[in-house]
């Protein structure tokens, strides 16, 4: 049985299709599709119905599909320790950040991570929402958030605080709030589909309600607006810390409560033995946030 043909399999069940499967693993949709009708005929079973519309696996496809699954990552695995003995970490890494992280914090260790590991391959997906990491083959995912799906495989990598700000010309145009209660009477900027933003007072969480004009399905989009006078923001630290330092922005601190924390987490589609190439890159952003390079 070959790993190459299992890997096709693997790939073409997680996507939900033969050529995104090819395409992950280098190949051409026909190559891929060769790949596949070989292990299907080695096996004797069908492991997919196909149309030219839908892929789903056959009850022979889901009950082969764990062990596939397994004999794919253990020779990624096994082939990643080896290599990274002797050449570093290896192999494509697909990793998800959020945009404003990625160009500020993740794209700087970047030139270093590629030098130090001349085998390694890094293709990154910027986007503020977590993905289905199975389904797109993302290898990691790093987020700034409160984790609160149980489900999730994470691991902290630092404390991520941060602080309502505003442009200078928003502030002479509205007076600074003081209190919780007089954030309602301000334009405030938040990400697409968010309603509240929480504070904590004490050990009690407290959430008020916005009703933003604008909003953005990007926190840098939200930075961008606050810089240009359009309102209040709820930004972290690391990313403002130059519109701070050149007057860009100002803080507004509320005399009555803080907003919650939260954190930096590395979040895992398996629970399996990370490789290699996940470590190296995970290691090289926990270094940067714990060396203070994000003004953490």
């Amino acid at each position: 049985m070959n790993t190459d043909d299992l890997a096709v399999f693997v790939g073409a069940a997680s996507s939900g299709s033969i050529s995104e499967a090819g395409r992950r693993l280098g190949l051409v949709p026909m190559a891929a599709t060769r790949r596949l009708a070989s292990l299907e005929a080695s096996l004797g079973v069908r492991l997919l119905h196909r149309t030219t519309r839908s892929l789903s696996l056959t009850p022979e496809g889901e009950a082969f599909l764990p062990f596939a699954m397994a004999i794919v990552e253990n020779e990624q695995q096994g082939r990643a320790r080896v290599r990274a003995d002797m050449l570093g970490a290896a192999g494509l890494l697909r990793v998800s950040v959020p945009i404003a992280f990625g160009m500020k914090i993740v794209a700087p260790l970047l030139p270093g991570i590629l030098a130090a590991n001349p085998e390694m391959q890094i293709a990154m997906d910027m986007n503020d929402r977590l993905p289905d990491l199975t389904a797109t083959g993302t290898d990691l995912a790093i987020r700034i958030a409160r984790l609160r799906d149980s489900s999730l495989i994470a691991q902290k990598l630092a404390d991520n605080p941060r602080t309502l700000v505003a442009s200078p010309n928003y502030l002479q145009r509205h007076a600074p709030p003081k209190r919780l209660d007089e954030l309602a009477h301000h334009q405030c900027l938040p990400m697409t589909g968010v309603t509240h933003w929480t504070f904590v007072r004490g050990d009690v969480e407290t959430h008020v309600r916005i009703a933003p004009r604008f909003s953005s399905s990007s926190i840098a989009g939200c930075q961008a607006a606050c810089v240009a006078g359009c309102g209040i923001a709820l930004l972290s630290e690391w990313a403002i810390a130059d519109d701070l330092q050149t007057g860009r922005l100002q803080r507004v601190v509320l005399e009555d409560c803080a907003p919650e924390e939260i954190s930096i987490w590395a979040v895992y589609p398996t629970t399996r033995n990370v490789l290699p190439k996940v470590r190296t890159f995970v290691s090289a952003v926990r270094a940067a946030l714990q060396a203070g390079a994000t003004g953490i």
